[in-house]
């Protein structure tokens, strides 16, 4: 990885006229934006499937794409849709926000009309399709389609037969619901086709997709129904323990993820072949990719299932070097970022030594008055990825505003900052001028834009994954200051 710097930018948060970001008009034009902008790299959160809450890391696939980022402009130019049908539907009336209701009340409506317009008219595309993707789009489609059918209850609460994965069941219900497996697959094979030609027009500009793997998989997800020994759960098909974070930074009650927690010791046994799998899925979408909650490979939080909160869990043992280095070795030609922050350890920092990936350092976690942080950029080696702030954070402007006020006056000191530069903006410089081999900023910290554009926090169920881009904000001249930036620091 050159010296260079990018952009995190989420697909939903692009502008759209129908309610959320596609792969469509907006992000051919975001792509010429970060090329104008001499960026090296467009950051995204993960490419799954939502399912409760909206978060994109709890997806009901770990292979599957969004259907929500299929562009209906797309389709209506293929003759799947008129533009009649998709401008019938109400989208929602705020374009700095989505609206997932709206959103998911009107999307598979019109994916469903596609289908019967394309499946016939595509039928040999879509068989190649299937044939390349058959470890994981034959259970994902019955997956859904049983959802479907049971008004979208968790696998768990299914009939035993088809909740335990059972051969005969699985042949009934794919027979039973053979439109609706139909829908699935077709859904997916959408999605890959607008993907790898946006990916494309991407890579040729010279900017590489960095992309975001979750550590977990959710509970409700193909991936746990379809191979459920890869998981701690018990007979029933219940996880024992979940997975979460102690009380940190970001919450005083720790987060509960909720996901099933990995059975290591099957997965030993394989060579780790579902990792693998995994990251072979994950290879086909990025150019790099971002590990998630790395320090989980080392030591990972374990939550008795039932606890309302993460407070009572304890620190198990994690796979370390075993996994890591099988998945580096596997895949020596790809590059990964790890996700180190949280709770650290001396054994994170050893892992993350051994494996040899560039760890993360976060600007707005840099300034405690009180010690010095490994985040302040006179600490940094040139093996780390400097951020502004993730999709945790608050934008620099809210954090300016709402952050401990000891910390933002050193952060002032340190930084030099000033009202004619701008607060943002002169974070920004410090990392750009930093040693870190790549900087990446927000899109929002480039935009300035403060309260009420944050993309999560921790800890809060709902309001979250909603902020957009509204059209013309990735301006020329924005485009023309940030490349001045680029080319001061030789990024």
């Amino acid at each position: 990885m050159e010296r260079s710097s990018g952009i995190l930018m989420p697909i939903s948060s692009l502008p759209s006229p129908y309610g959320i970001g596609t792969f469509g008009k907006a992000a051919y034009e975001f792509a010429d934006f970060l090329k104008a902008a001499g960026q090296k790299y467009w950051q995204l959160l993960p490419l799954g499937p939502t399912s409760y809450g909206d978060s994109p890391y709890q997806s009901f696939s770990s292979f599957a794409g969004n259907p929500y980022f299929i562009d209906l402009d797309l389709l209506i130019k293929d003759k799947l849709l008129t533009k009649a049908e998709v401008t019938a539907c109400d989208w929602g009336t705020n374009p700095r926000y989505v609206d997932y209701g709206k959103v998911y009340a009107s999307r598979y409506k019109l994916l469903r009309k596609a289908k019967e317009r394309g499946w016939q008219r595509d039928a040999e595309k879509v068989k190649a399709f299937e044939k390349q993707n058959e470890g994981w789009l034959s259970d994902y489609a019955l997956f859904m389609a049983l959802k479907y059918h049971f008004e979208m209850a968790a696998w768990i609460e299914w009939p035993e037969d088809i909740r335990l994965h059972k051969r005969e069941a699985i042949d009934k219900w794919r027979g039973e619901l053979r439109e609706d497996v139909e829908l699935f697959v077709y859904i997916q094979y959408l999605f890959f086709e607008q993907w790898t030609a946006l990916k494309k027009y991407i890579n040729d500009l010279g900017i590489r997709i960095i992309g975001d793997l979750p550590i977990y998989v959710a509970m409700d997800s193909a991936d746990v129904w379809s191979e459920p020994e890869m998981f701690k759960l018990d007979s029933h098909g219940k996880p024992t323990e979940v997975s979460g974070v102690p009380p940190d930074y970001f919450s005083v009650d720790g987060q509960l993820w909720g996901n099933p927690l990995y059975n290591y010791d099957a997965m030993e046994k394989n060579g780790f072949g579902w990792w693998i799998r995994r990251i072979g899925g994950a290879e086909k979408l990025y150019d790099v990719i971002r590990i998630d909650h790395f320090r989980g490979f080392e030591s990972y939080w374990a939550v008795p299932y039932g606890e309302k909160t993460a407070r009572n869990g304890r620190w198990v043992k994690g796979p370390g070097m075993k996994l890591v280095g099988a998945l580096t070795g596997w895949f020596h030609y790809l590059e990964f970022i790890a996700e180190d922050l949280g709770f650290a350890t001396p054994e994170v920092a050893q892992l993350l030594a051994d494996s040899k990936l560039p760890g993360m350092k976060v600007l707005e976690f840099a300034f405690n008055p009180h010690e010095p942080s490994d985040y302040l950029p006179h600490f940094y080696q040139e093996n780390c990825i400097c951020y502004t702030g993730t999709h945790d954070n608050a934008p620099l402007a809210e954090w300016f505003e709402t952050g401990d006020k000891k910390e933002i006056a050193h952060a002032k000191k340190y930084l030099g900052l000033n009202e004619e530069e701008g607060y943002n903006f002169g974070v920004i410089r410090g990392g750009m001028s930093s040693v870190a081999k790549l900087f990446v900023a927000q899109m929002q910290d480039y935009l300035e834009l403060g309260k009420y554009n944050r993309m999560n926090t921790p800890g809060v169920a709902s309001g979250n994954w909603e902020w957009r881009m509204l059209p013309g904000e990735d301006s020329k001249k924005l485009a023309e200051r940030i490349a001045e930036m680029v080319k001061m620091y030789s990024r």
